[in-house]
């Protein structure tokens, strides 16, 4: 039998829970397996929580929020450990870029540059403490002193897939610590790497015990932390079927909760768009993790005139993405996560054949790799909005060009959808760009290119979710407005304005 002390693991304590600023033993001997997505092989093993390990996880995080120094430190101060938590992840970027490539399948080359901008957004969040108004003093109506003060929501638990786990982990817990929260961070059992490093980070800067706690559970027992009262929030990102029940679950107790889910989001492109450019970001971008982004542009709505020519030029482009190994210096895109992931692709492929869309490129499985999880990069043609694969998330790089009558049809097929998480609009009229772009029910429009930014907010309309990550609106999640009415300011009141 293989125990975890016989296989190589990238972190340090993989049969051990980082609970109350310690590395726990779990409570049972299950473990999760973690393949390579290159080569299908075991990359390491990490304990599975149990119930038991999930409620100890809570009543850490609770104790600390409750009783522990953390939230009674101040913004500043709590900023100089997010700062310190930046410095120590930056300084395993080397073990970060090489977990996530194996773990999800995005190149090697782009893991080591986002792991480093990833790091950052403690740093960003950490500037945040000294300006932003933490503490407004306000006029009540009918006299007295009057503050407006924004405190920590309480216990946040935050729950991450396994597409992009550092950086959505840190896009929920900088804001959390930042504002004072205390946090259970739930790593998914197919990528719990990032999870680990964090934790390290979190030990050696000496975060006060019970304010970080990181585990790695199934549904079932990540439910747990859904349903406990004595978790105040829940940050999710995922899939929206999951999404749904989650606000379902926290909508019986009035918990808080920011849900980021998936989306099928539309490109719509103008007849005045270069469509040589445009096929060259679409097609660049979706190589990007192998199209496993909930961002995604994978509905490509064009005028009926211009279908086929945009369509033989995407093909002609897509075509050619170099599918391989995520660390060869010459691969453009590398394999997608999993078996399971892989076999969801293939079945959406299946359905649009049978549903009557054109398949005009890939399809299959590279035939030069007969190891890894690897999709060929495939465009349909002439796919209706009401096929499945124009109204699904499909997780991966299959693309779908949609006919459009007219720029008024295109705008109400792209929003004809259950989801509204991104869009981009492509034409040389910057005026027509914002017409347009005023009129689609997304979170996100981008112009020209794939856009978000997270530096501004990220998040979506419809069942794309409910609140806003990253940026100023970021943080708002994480903090309650408390209304303060006294006679008169107290004598030790120092009002932020004057310092």
């Amino acid at each position: 039998m293989t125990t975890v002390s016989d296989v190589y693991s990238p972190v340090k304590n993989p049969n051990r829970f980082y609970i109350g600023g310690e590395w726990v033993n779990p409570s049972s001997d299950a473990m999760f397996d973690v393949l390579d997505s290159n080569t299908e092989e075991l990359y390491f093993r990490v304990s599975e929580a149990q119930a038991a390990d999930m409620d100890r996880a809570i009543d850490s995080a609770k104790t600390a929020f409750d009783s522990g120094p953390w939230p009674r430190l101040s913004h500043i101060q709590r900023a100089e450990y997010l700062r310190a938590l930046s410095a120590e992840l930056q300084s395993r970027v080397d073990v970060l870029s090489d977990i996530w490539p194996r773990e999800s399948g995005v190149l090697h080359s782009v893991a080591v540059n986002r792991s480093v901008a990833d790091s950052q957004i403690l740093d960003y969040y950490a500037d945040l403490a000294a300006d932003y108004p933490w503490e407004e003093e306000v006029t009540p109506k009918d006299g007295g002193f009057g503050l407006l003060v924004r405190e920590p929501v309480g216990v946040v638990g935050a729950i991450i897939p396994w597409n992009g786990p550092l950086s959505l982990a840190l896009w929920k817990l900088s804001p959390a610590l930042l504002a004072g929260c205390t946090a259970v961070l739930k790593a998914s059992p197919e990528a719990p790497g990032a999870a680990y490093i964090i934790a390290e980070a979190a030990e050696a800067v000496g975060l006060p015990a019970g304010v970080l706690n990181v585990l790695t559970a199934d549904r079932e027992v990540s439910e747990r932390l859904v349903r406990d009262p004595r978790i105040d929030k829940i940050a999710f990102t995922g899939s929206t079927l999951a999404g749904r029940k989650i606000a379902s679950t926290l909508g019986e107790r009035i918990g808080r909760y920011t849900l980021e889910l998936g989306g099928k989001s539309a490109a719509v492109i103008l007849d005045d768009a270069d469509l040589e450019q445009a096929a060259a970001v679409i097609s660049g971008a979706e190589c990007f993790l192998s199209g496993q982004v909930c961002s995604s542009l994978t509905r490509l709505v064009i005028s009926r005139r211009r279908h086929d020519e945009f369509v033989e030029i995407l093909s002609g482009m897509f075509s050619q993405t170099k599918v391989g190994n995520a660390f060869d210096a010459d691969t453009q895109m590398g394999p997608l996560a999993m078996e399971r992931q892989r076999d969801r692709v293939e079945g959406f492929i299946a359905s649009g054949i049978s549903e009557g869309a054109k398949l005009v490129t890939g399809g299959g499985r590279p035939k030069h790799l007969d190891r890894g999880f690897f999709i060929e990069p495939t465009v349909f043609a002439n796919v209706d909005n009401s096929q499945t694969i124009a109204r699904e998330e499909i997780f991966g790089p299959v693309l779908s060009v949609i006919a459009a009558a007219d720029e008024s049809d295109a705008v109400k097929i792209a929003n004809d959808t259950i989801y509204g998480l991104n869009a981009s609009v492509f034409t040389k009229d910057l005026d027509r760009a914002r017409e347009v772009a005023g009129q689609l029910r997304s979170g996100t429009v981008g112009h020209n290119s794939f856009r978000t930014d997270f530096g501004i907010a990220f998040g979506g309309f419809k069942q794309s979710g409910i609140g806003r990550e990253g940026g100023m609106e970021g943080l708002l999640p994480y903090l309650e407005s408390k209304t303060v009415i006294l006679q008169g300011a107290p004598a030790a009141y120092k009002s932020p304005a004057k310092g």
